[in-house]
């Protein structure tokens, strides 16, 4: 019922940047959190970063002071700007919403590549 897309993966240079964007669609929902995972090939899926409805945020410490998150609650969008990306950056990035709808449910979208190459 709830729908997660994402945008703005590509292939980028060491020290270059990229704007994720996801977007949850659906009706009579509330996202209590939103963020950002990642799983690179022969790596377990991560927390990239997340932030709950109240603007709390959480960062994984290998993007801390690279990695921004953002969200609009209104319309339920999220976004994550990510600078100075390196190779070990490379990975399928998933937009993550858990979200209270008749109950609390996790929903992921389907990814989008991210390719940092040195």
């Amino acid at each position: 019922q709830v729908q997660l897309v994402e945008s703005g993966g590509g292939s980028v240079q060491a020290g270059g940047s990229l704007r994720l964007s996801c977007t949850a669609s659906g009706s009579n929902f509330r996202t209590v959190v939103m963020g950002w995972y990642r799983q690179a090939p022969g790596k377990v899926r991560e927390l990239v970063a997340d932030m709950r409805s109240s603007g709390n945020t959480n960062y994984a410490d290998s993007v801390k002071g690279r990695f921004t998150i953002s969200r609009d609650n209104a319309k339920n969008t999220l976004d994550l700007q990510m600078n100075d990306l390196r190779p070990e950056d490379t990975a399928v990035y998933y937009c993550y919403a858990n979200v209270l709808l008749s109950t609390f449910r996790n929903y992921w979208g389907e990814g989008t590549q991210v390719t940092v190459s040195s």
